[in-house]
């Protein structure tokens, strides 16, 4: 382990604006993936995603923002989303978030049964997600995957901390009610 994976957020940005090249590129190797899915859901073309992706960062280290403390994440994505906005606005179709074209990839297990228990599971929640309205399977994404405060997805979103949780609270119960509709009564089995 090198240094800079102790590192914060903070620490290894304020690096970057001191001259330091290479805590940047740590940055990079953190959230890179994170954002690379997350716009994924936007686009619905892996490829689109990474060109945004990788202009996200480059955007942030050609203009150098300040950005608050604990918020590079959050500015980084909120960076990646207008990106993927903007594209559509320039072919005048907008796309909602969508977790449908995402490609996770699951760790694999020993045996094939818990492999094809596992896939039925994910399909059973992807059916359900996209059944929920996108803003509140956005919401939902960024705080419970992306593990974003809600102020970071607040600012993601660009809407209001309370809107952040009432997003996520409608997109529980809907959730809910959609897992009820495939016999799923309890999320925890």
């Amino acid at each position: 382990m090198n240094g800079y994976e102790r590192m914060t957020d903070d620490e290894l940005y304020g690096s970057f604006l001191r001259g330091d090249t290479t805590a940047y590129d740590q940055l990079m190797i953190r959230y890179g993936d994170a954002l690379l899915l997350y716009l994924s859901g936007y686009l619905h073309d892996w490829h689109e995603a990474e060109d945004h992706m990788i202009e996200a960062f480059a955007r942030i280290m050609a203009k150098r923002p300040s950005i608050g403390e604990g918020n590079f994440k959050a500015y980084l994505f909120r960076t990646g989303r207008n990106l993927a906005l903007r594209f559509f606005e320039r072919r005048s179709r907008m796309q909602t978030f969508s977790v449908e074209s995402m490609e996770v990839d699951l760790p694999d297990e020993a045996s094939v049964a818990q492999n094809l228990l596992r896939s039925e599971r994910q399909q059973t929640l992807s059916r359900c997600i996209d059944r929920i309205e996108s803003e509140l399977r956005e919401a939902l994404w960024l705080v419970y995957v992306d593990e974003l405060s809600y102020a970071q997805a607040a600012s993601v979103m660009g809407v209001k901390v309370k809107r952040i949780d009432r997003l996520l609270y409608r997109g529980k119960q809907q959730m809910r009610i959609e897992l009820a509709k495939e016999g799923i009564t309890n999320a925890y089995e």
